[in-house]
């Protein structure tokens, strides 16, 4: 019995004896009480979610579920297993670097992973290892009665030119761009695809306060804006609240974001893998190795990688590379 699971048996009796529920969900709860625990990116914490109400715990405690995952925003802040707090991490950079803080820190003993949608940062102090999981993809949205839902999409350069406000008309209709407002893991991803830098945004963009992936902001058939295609699915397949709205999916470079049956288009031009980041030190040879984490995300028979139905549900695509680790 490892030192989280007798932690959370403790907690789970006295929660029984006061007869109360420890245990509200995997992305709400205001205290740990699943095996593993993991912060970060927002554009897999839905998969994430869904993936740890799939997974069940071999210890059986206290909810027979193996992964809780923190949503990027919610309550602030968060109980540790340890009793502490943290404030919750929002986003990839934040919730890599509450995982080095809970390293470096061993009283915090709060995040065994974090989720990340960027690709290794480099540091190397304490070690630590991502682990790709699925692909994700971003594309852009328009309104479904729009010209501009005309079945071929733009370019890459034509949504560079929209976007630096060099092209203003389309299919004869006034564009009027969208993007989501700063710090949006999604206006991050999108900018870097099409060439241009947050300096080169055009004044005619506006991203005040528009949320990410929610296609009821599109309220003029001149609009288009970012949209994650994993979000849409989930948003379409029902599994996460559903902001589609009238938005409708484009093609970039002739191609199509999702394939004939709804799912994401791995080949896509604007993809990237997702990772699960965890300590290097807790994986096979290392000094401090975790069952849990290695049984939970490495290699392609781990139980995430073997999740592929709820993968898709969410959106994202299933890859060959699936638990394959990066140091």
């Amino acid at each position: 019995m490892n030192v989280k699971f007798r932690i959370r048996v403790a907690a789970a009796v006295g929660a029984a004896a006061l007869g109360l529920s420890l245990f509200v969900s995997p992305a709400s709860a205001d205290s740990e009480t699943r095996q593993i625990v993991g912060v970060g990116s927002a554009a897999t914490q839905d998969v994430l979610n869904g993936l740890g109400n799939a997974i069940p715990d071999p210890d059986n405690i206290p909810d027979n579920q193996l992964i809780q995952s923190y949503d990027a925003t919610g309550t602030t802040p968060v109980t540790c297993r340890s009793g502490g707090t943290i404030a919750r991490p929002g986003g990839s950079a934040a919730g890599i670097q509450a995982l080095r803080n809970d390293l470096t820190n061993p009283s915090i003993d709060c995040v065994d992973f974090a989720r990340s949608s960027q690709p290794p940062d480099g540091v190397n102090t304490p070690p630590l290892t991502w682990i790709a999981f699925a692909k994700d993809a971003v594309t852009v949205a328009v309104r479904s009665s729009s010209v501009l839902n005309d079945g071929f999409g733009f370019t890459t350069a034509q949504l560079r030119d929209i976007y630096t406000c060099l092209k203003t008309t389309h299919n004869g209709i006034a564009l009027k761009p969208l993007l989501p407002q700063a710090g949006s893991d999604v206006r991050a991803f999108f900018l870097g695809k099409i060439g241009v830098a947050e300096s080169q945004v055009g004044a005619c963009v506006n991203s005040a306060l528009i949320p990410e992936n929610d296609g009821t902001i599109l309220a003029d058939n001149g609009n288009v804006v970012p949209y994650s295609v994993p979000k849409y699915i989930a948003q379409t397949n029902g599994v996460v609240i559903d902001r589609h709205g009238l938005a409708v999916l484009t093609r970039v470079d002739a191609a199509a974001p999702r394939t004939a049956n709804g799912k994401l288009n791995i080949a896509f031009p604007y993809n990237r893998d997702v990772f699960n980041v965890v300590p290097t030190a807790r994986l096979a040879g290392g000094a401090t190795p975790d069952a849990d984490l290695i049984s939970a995300f490495v290699s392609a028979s781990s139980k995430v990688c073997a999740q592929t139905a709820v993968i898709e549900a969410y959106g994202f695509g299933v890859i060959a590379n699936c638990g394959v680790t990066i140091p």
